[in-house]
């Protein structure tokens, strides 16, 4: 009998694909980029993006697992992930236009924006080729925390990194789509959100 992940390092990038997937860098920036952007008040719109960008999605990607539509939350297989991008999408549109309509900052409504188009970039590029969402998610968390804090937060690439390793050593992702991930996922993310606030 055979099982997929048995070595320790590989179970180490189980465990990194898992803790740094999109959702929880998502929650984190929102988080963060909220503070700077307005204290408390800004924190709660992080919130309302991270409800959009991150907590629904995850729950429509559950609810999936649950019916036997796709086997794990990272939804390796492209129509499945193709569904998923397209609910994602909707969602994140429709938390760009509540924040716009009741009157959140600015800032705010330009990181929700940059997570979108990032996001509908991916999509089209999955129709032919599966770039890692994990890697263009963080990196382009990273350069948005880079834009908002300094250069410091540039810190965060490591992480960045680490998660590229994982994807490679599961298997995921080839090191070219993680490396296209990575760069698209910094360049987009942070051109829109440059542009946008």
């Amino acid at each position: 009998m055979t099982t997929d992940i048995q070595p320790a390092e590989s179970a180490l990038a189980r465990r990194i694909t898992d803790w740094l997937e999109p959702k929880n860098w998502i929650i984190a920036v929102t988080l963060l980029i909220g503070w700077h952007t307005a204290q408390w008040v800004g924190m709660a719109w992080g919130a309302v993006g991270a409800l959009f960008a991150a907590v629904i999605p995850i729950t429509f990607i559950k609810y999936g697992m649950r019916k036997g539509h796709w086997g794990d939350r990272h939804v390796g297989a492209k129509p499945a992930r193709l569904i998923v991008m397209a609910v994602i999408l909707l969602s994140v549109t429709a938390g760009i236009l509540l924040m716009i309509i009741a009157g959140a900052p600015r800032t705010m409504t330009a990181l929700i924006a940059s997570m979108l188009i990032t996001l509908a970039i991916l999509a089209l590029i999955t129709v032919a080729w599966k770039i890692s969402v994990h890697q263009a998610v963080s990196a382009g968390a990273c350069a948005m925390l880079v834009q908002t804090y300094g250069a410091w937060m540039a810190l965060g690439f490591l992480l960045v990194l680490i998660v590229g390793w994982s994807r490679i050593e599961l298997r995921d992702h080839t090191r070219n789509q993680v490396v296209a991930g990575t760069v698209l996922g910094t360049t987009v993310a942070a051109a829109v959100f440059q542009v946008a606030r």
